[in-house]
């Protein structure tokens, strides 16, 4: 069955998916990981970290109908001489990044590791089409700033030493002696990361082309439901185990005082994070940080910590439109608001009320900003020390401070692919009490969760590409239950609306529920949908404008 179990340079892998040497089964899920586990997995490529193995089938016998990975060239008839069982998401998230397609755009901060910085808070990314990505499109902004674009290095270190080269003369220009010196220093770079990357090698097993379809089938089967990552939170179990702390039981006692840490499937080590920016001078919760966390701040802070994280979710809920799990945009940006929750929890009268608008304030300019789409354990770190002085009367913090709508982009662009920032759009729609187009009755987490009201469009899609329109973006989606959805087909809103009047059970006006959810009746019966998106990105903007003062 197996024709070798062989380590592959990471290059050669990328490079067979970008030659459709490799491909993928059919019957693959499509890609789903988001920009932050990307850059996780190259911070592991870095650091020369096992990031997990890869297995694929030789495909000579054409076992199974097969497709390129996402945004790699198309096939155009090519047979393929391998298949990707185990290793989909990895391998996708890196060739996109290395390779400069896909989405997100990702990029090395040089400046930032000749000043002797974590690769963690190095390796950022942004959409392709932001300012910050489309800056460093060109080589002169890359040497003025010494940022790298990481597909530099898609066909190994070559790319690096000549971009090396060209920086060193940009910066250097005619005085030898400082391009001699420029390169010396970015060789530093090379040697302690470059060639790291360029060298990273997975292991790789590959099955003969003369195994079946029944052995692939279950092989795959087993792959995708045994998968445990160990995390921090283990770790931490095991050496706190010894000092009479039961962590595991501390965790179930927390869930049950307070259910909403399960209702909104809350991971534990977040509470860690939380526990650790209270506990270190300087503040501080990436993963080194947390598993030295001693047992005494630990007994401390826990309970501190336990109570803010609940009343932090407790706030996103009712003020912010988090009503289900899925709607919450970045699962780091509660960490600082419940350790500031943790220290104030002395605090009473209203100043609690006072602080609250404040946070909840700094939370919709965090994420409509997207300020955690890069490190986000820095982020938290920094916006924990801010937090306080603002609440303590000093200045604004960075992201509430620098605000710019501009930053939101265009609401015509943004579909569940932008996912935190599509989660805190519809998440305005969410505090604006909106009702359900099936019983008039107010959405709440519960009714998401037992009517299986999900975001779905509202001139149908099917209904718009027979006009020859597309609507699938954020300002033609709203969350609608099953049921209703089921019956809205591919029905034009002037057909649909008149059903869903005649069978509300509670008393309501259409009007009233449609508005709940910043949509316009008028142009919903007129089948109006130009007149309906510009009428509601108007609503979406008086919303951001709203919340973010």
């Amino acid at each position: 069955m197996f024709e070798d179990t062989n380590p592959r340079d990471l290059k050669e892998l990328l490079a067979q998916i970008h030659s459709a040497d490799s491909v993928l089964p059919e019957f693959q899920r499509d890609f789903v990981w988001d920009p932050s586990a990307t850059r996780e997995l190259i911070i592991s490529i870095a650091k020369g970290f096992p990031a997990g193995s890869i297995l694929r089938i030789r495909n000579t016998n054409n076992l199974f109908a097969f497709r390129a990975f996402e945004n790699a060239p198309p096939l155009n008839g090519k047979r393929p001489v391998y298949l990707v069982l185990d290793g989909q998401q990895r391998l996708t998230s890196l060739y996109q990044a290395f390779y400069g397609v896909g989405d997100h755009r990702y990029f090395i901060n040089i400046k930032k590791l000749l000043n002797g910085e974590d690769v963690d808070e190095c390796i950022t990314s942004e959409r392709h089409n932001r300012p910050y990505a489309k800056r460093y499109t060109g080589i002169d902004n890359q040497a003025a700033d010494l940022i790298a674009p990481l597909s530099i290095l898609a066909r190994g270190d070559s790319g690096f030493y000549d971009w090396m080269r060209k920086v060193s003369r940009i910066l250097g220009g005619d005085d030898a002696s400082a391009v001699l010196g420029l390169q010396d220093e970015l060789q530093l770079i090379a040697d302690r990361w470059i060639k790291t990357i360029d060298g990273y090698r997975f292991p790789v097993v590959t099955l003969s082309d003369n195994t079946d379809a029944e052995a692939v089938c279950t092989i795959f089967e087993t792959l995708n439901r045994t998968g445990v990552k160990l995390t921090a939170f283990d770790l931490l179990t095991a050496r706190f185990w010894h000092q009479d702390i039961n962590l595991r039981g501390l965790w179930d006692d927390a869930k049950q005082e307070h259910p909403i840490l399960e209702q909104m499937e809350i991971d534990p080590y977040y509470l860690l994070q939380a526990m650790s920016l209270c506990a270190r001078k300087p503040p501080g919760c990436k993963r080194s940080e947390v598993l030295s966390l001693e047992s005494d701040a630990f007994r401390y802070w826990w309970p501190k910590v336990v109570g803010g994280y609940a009343d932090t979710l407790t706030i996103l809920q009712e003020d912010c439109g988090v009503l289900a799990p899925r709607w919450l945009p970045y699962a780091a940006i509660p960490i600082p608001m419940a350790a500031i929750q943790a220290n104030a929890s002395s605090i009473s009268g209203p100043t609690i009320g006072a602080n609250r608008k404040q946070l909840v304030r700094w939370y919709w300019c965090s994420v409509l900003n997207q300020t955690y789409d890069n490190p986000p354990n820095s982020q938290a770190a920094k916006d924990f020390g801010e937090l306080q002085r603002w609440l303590d009367g000093g200045d604004d913090p960075e992201s509430v401070a620098n605000f710019n709508i501009d930053r939101v982009g265009d609401l015509h662009t943004i579909t569940f692919r932008q996912r935190a920032l599509y989660r805190g759009l519809m998440g305005l729609v969410l505090r604006n009490s909106p009702r359900d187009f099936h019983k008039g009755a107010l959405i709440t987490g519960e009714a998401i969760q037992s009517q299986k009201i999900d975001d779905h469009h509202i001139f149908p899609d099917a209904y718009l590409r027979e006009q020859g329109k597309s609507g699938d973006y954020i300002l033609n989606r709203t969350l609608i239950d099953s049921e209703t959805n089921k019956k809205i087909g591919k029905n034009a809103p002037s057909v649909y609306i008149p059903e869903i009047e005649s069978a509300l059970q509670v008393p309501s006006t259409a009007s009233d529920l449609f508005e709940s959810h910043f949509c316009s009746l008028s142009h919903l019966n007129a089948d109006d949908f130009e007149g309906f998106i510009a009428a509601r990105e108007q609503k979406f903007r008086e919303a951001i404008a709203e919340v973010t003062g």
